[in-house]
């Protein structure tokens, strides 16, 4: 097992992630190695060296940026993912119902089994597997990258300062094969039910079931925000106005998509027009 930690991640939990495994880690059943990032994509870079290297298990210590990093170099690769989340807002860890303590996520690896997950394609080069997307989520994640502070806080202080400011846009969405044209505020396309935090953008989301969910969302009005925002963190997003939601294999995105893409939490730049093609069961994880 290498135990990738990402030292910058969420707001700190990883701190003693070297004492909890030597504590709670099953030793009959795994050795482990530890390295920590050192610069952006370097999780990539390590996760590739592990397959060369005859690793069987790469666990990612941070949250869904951090798990991305690893699952780009997971490609190709006969290698399990581990999760021991320690981000700000842990989307995919919260729906595969993964511990959000260290420690009990550690222990968990003890009686865990090998699955696979389904992940996004983008423009046949970037692997999502939690949720991506364009428009408002793809700016607060551009902003979120270059603040100082990570956490629900940060995040909560970001929305509300670009929240009135930022406006909806027009996309031609291709919906496999079915072209509409929508105004949009923010266009999630998603694996995984959350962004995290519990933060429900696609309530009908399975990490396993072959399809994409695709969720287009209106600009809302600030007087309706004490209405959506509960529907969106019990889970009930779809029963919105301001929501319009399809399931897909395929799905092609022009329109406002020039600039920042939000890939499983981190701003990315990766091109237009954006095509998102999914990958039943392309990757293994315990």
């Amino acid at each position: 097992m290498l135990v990738i930690v990402n030292p910058v991640s969420g707001v700190g939990r990883q701190k003693n992630i070297e004492s909890l495994l030597s504590s709670h880690l099953d030793h009959d059943l795994f050795d482990h190695h530890i390295v920590y990032t050192e610069h952006e994509h370097h999780g990539t870079t390590l996760t590739r060296d592990a397959a060369d290297e005859g690793y069987d298990i790469v666990v990612a210590v941070g949250g869904d940026g951090s798990v991305n990093d690893i699952v780009q170099g997971l490609r190709g690769t006969p290698l399990a993912l581990g999760i021991i989340p320690c981000g700000s807002g842990n989307g995919l860890a919260r729906t595969l119902e993964i511990p959000l303590s260290p420690t009990k996520a550690i222990q968990r690896f003890g009686h865990s089994q090998a699955r696979t997950i389904d992940a996004i394609l983008i423009n046949d080069k970037t692997l999502s597997i939690n949720a991506s997307g364009v428009g408002f989520d793809a700016h607060l994640a551009r902003l979120m990258k270059l603040a100082k502070h990570r956490g629900m806080a940060a995040y909560t202080s970001l929305f509300l300062r670009e929240y009135t400011s930022y406006p909806s846009a027009s996309y031609t969405i291709t919906v496999d094969g079915q072209t509409i044209v929508r105004n949009a505020w923010i266009m999630a396309i998603a694996n995984s039910r959350q962004y995290g935090n519990n933060l429900i953008i696609a309530p009908k989301a399975q990490v396993d079931d072959g399809l994409m969910d695709l969720s287009i969302i209106d600009k809302i009005p600030l007087d309706h925000l004490a209405i959506t925002a509960p529907l969106a963190f019990s889970g009930h997003l779809d029963h919105s106005q301001h929501a319009e939601m399809y399931q897909a294999r395929d799905i092609v995105v022009e329109g406002n998509v020039g600039s920042w893409v939000n890939v499983d939490g981190e701003a990315m730049k990766i091109g237009a027009p954006l095509r998102f093609a999914i990958q039943p069961g392309a990757i293994t994880i315990m």
